[in-house]
């Protein structure tokens, strides 16, 4: 999952993006309004975590700017603004949600994959493909019950996939939407990720497909016994 984060404090950013590389998100840091529309106009994200107080452009004029363009990515305000008068004119503007600062991690994350919860439709914390099972809540994958043992990035490509069963994702949005501008992931790596999630998710009764000019698809077949 590719995070957004536009925050002009630089101690707390590289505090928040840290501890949320440790959870699995991929986090690419704006430090002003202006940055943030920049990035925007050619990266896409599974969320945006946006303050107020941002130099030049507020973040008010992002999140308005984004609305007017009928992006519908979801968005999280994180703010020291924190009346209710404050709140309320900016769900009413188009945020999702909205945390006070300052604010614990863990209700940070939690409503966070709330956020990504409703945005994709699915509210059980839990997605089963199979005997392949994914819980957002402790970002852990399990096959026929046991853990499965995967690298950060075997996650992440095995996670989007897992979040659109059935569904084509081409390997330009795998790419976009797990690594951030600062990464560099070539197609012969990204190949490698999947023959190897391939190998860990047998006997689950998932399988990833490759379509030809098309990208991956994670699909529910029979089970194969060992």
């Amino acid at each position: 999952m590719k995070l957004l984060l536009v925050e002009d404090n630089a101690d707390l950013s590289s505090w928040l993006t840290r501890l949320l590389n440790q959870s699995g998100y991929a986090v690419e840091q704006a430090f002003s309004g202006e940055q943030a529309a920049h990035f925007l106009l050619t990266q896409s994200y599974d969320a945006i975590l946006l303050d107020l107080t941002l130099p030049g452009t507020p973040g008010q004029a992002v999140l308005r700017d984004l609305r007017k363009k009928n992006n519908p990515v979801p968005v999280l305000i994180i703010s020291a603004q924190d009346t209710l008068q404050d709140k309320i004119a900016h769900l009413n503007l188009g945020a999702d949600d909205y945390l006070a600062k300052p604010f614990d991690i863990l209700e940070l994350e939690a409503r966070l994959r709330s956020l990504l919860r409703r945005a994709s439709g699915k509210t059980n914390p839990v997605i089963r493909c199979g005997e392949l099972e994914y819980d957002s809540n402790s970002k852990q994958f399990s096959n026929r019950g046991q853990p499965s043992n995967l690298t950060p990035r075997e996650h992440a490509v095995l996670e989007a996939l897992m979040r659109r069963p059935g569904k084509t994702v081409s390997k330009k949005d795998l790419a976009d939407g797990l690594f951030t501008l600062n990464d560099s992931v070539s197609p012969k790596a990204l190949e490698i990720y999947i023959v190897r999630l391939r190998k860990k998710i047998e006997h689950s009764g998932a399988q990833i497909i490759t379509l030809r000019g098309l990208g991956y698809m994670l699909t529910h077949v029979a089970a194969t016994d060992p």
